[in-house]
């Protein structure tokens, strides 16, 4: 890959106003007022960040591109650090819009309203971190990704998801993804407690669950609703509900 650009070059704007903060507040026309917008030293005209009113809300992420002029935001809850929203666009004003919105608390329906380049991970907020609460956004969170996804076996995948949230003792469990293969967890992160096989969808459309990550010990399938009737089977007895990890 090419070495990128110096930031100079690319946002030449942002160079002379000293920060991103400083052209993100310019840029802004008044819209930030008195929000609280800054840039690091290490960094200054690459990134920034933008804090939020709310408790459950990290400080908005803005960075910028190293090869085209671009900005990426992304706002994350403090718990488990995963992605509310996140986005891409070459207008600084729209990111303005967005960060104001993000600061003032508004529902993520309305962030995007705000500034239609903000996509929703299909995360939702949860402020209380109630466990069964998290492992239910992260549900809807992985529906969506699959959705989303451009790949050959997107539908497969699709139906993993699909057959897996459909098996109430494993919609019980936290999913999360390592290579691509479905795994669960009894605990949200940041600390995960694997339980039970992996799930993987193959691209020849087959279904495998495997002991371990790339494995498929456990048999190969045609179907999802297959491979989910044998991971459901391999669950130990006796698990609870799903707890906080850390």
């Amino acid at each position: 890959m090419p070495t990128p650009p110096d930031p100079s070059v690319l946002y030449p704007d942002i160079a002379a106003r000293g920060s991103l903060a400083a052209a993100l507040r310019a840029e802004a026309d008044g819209c930030l007022g008195a929000v609280p917008v800054t840039s690091p030293g290490f960094a200054p005209l690459r990134h920034a960040a933008v804090a939020s009113t709310l408790p459950h809300r990290e400080p908005l992420a803005i960075s910028a591109w190293s090869h085209e002029r671009r900005w990426s935001i992304r706002g994350e809850e403090p718990f488990q650090s995963m992605p509310l929203i996140d986005g891409r666009t070459d207008d600084l004003a729209e990111v303005a819009r967005a960060a104001r919105a993000w600061h003032d608390g508004a529902t993520l329906y309305d962030i995007r309203q705000a500034a239609p380049f903000v996509h929703l991970t299909g995360r939702f907020e949860v402020p209380d971190n109630d466990p069964a609460r998290l492992t239910e956004s992260e549900w809807q969170g992985m529906r969506q990704e699959a959705a989303e996804l451009e790949y050959a076996w997107q539908e497969t995948y699709r139906n993993l998801i699909e057959a897996a949230l459909a098996e109430p003792a494993l919609r019980a469990l936290y999913p999360f993804t390592s290579h691509w293969a479905l795994r669960f967890s009894t605990t949200t992160r940041p600390d995960l407690t694997l339980v039970g096989p992996c799930l993987s969808a193959n691209s020849d459309g087959t279904y495998g669950v495997g002991r371990g990550l790339i494995s498929q010990d456990l048999g190969q399938f045609a179907t999802a609703q297959e491979a989910v009737a044998v991971a459901v089977r391999r669950l130990p007895s006796g698990l609870g509900p799903t707890t906080l990890g850390g």
